[in-house]
């Protein structure tokens, strides 16, 4: 008769666990864009509501209000994109990002 078999020895728990790091990073950036997208735009926004003119009806003040949240983020897209691109490059290379820092 042969010896029973055992079984393989168990690692530690530390760092075997899920770490979920890319999905992370993704969904920092999706917050660091529409936050810079939303600051950029902000001020065009505030003066287009301002100068927004009392309405007829409901559809036409949703075609003004449209109009003026492209005409807020017309070429300001690009400027939010690279800032939350910097953003991230930062916070990732800093360790100050939550859920990152042990990485």
């Amino acid at each position: 008769m042969s010896a029973p078999l055992r079984p393989p020895p168990r690692r530690s728990g530390v760092g075997s666990g899920f770490r979920p790091g890319f999905t992370l990073y993704l969904l920092y950036f999706f917050a660091f864009f529409v936050f810079f997208a939303l600051l950029l735009a902000l001020p065009a926004l505030l003066e287009g509501l301002r100068s927004l003119p009392p309405a007829e009806s409901i559809e036409a003040e949703r075609e003004a209000g449209a109009r003026i949240a492209r005409h807020a983020l017309a070429g300001r897209l690009p400027l939010a994109l690279l800032a939350a691109l910097a953003a991230i490059g930062i916070g990732g290379y800093a360790r100050v990002l939550p859920g990152l820092r042990d990485r």
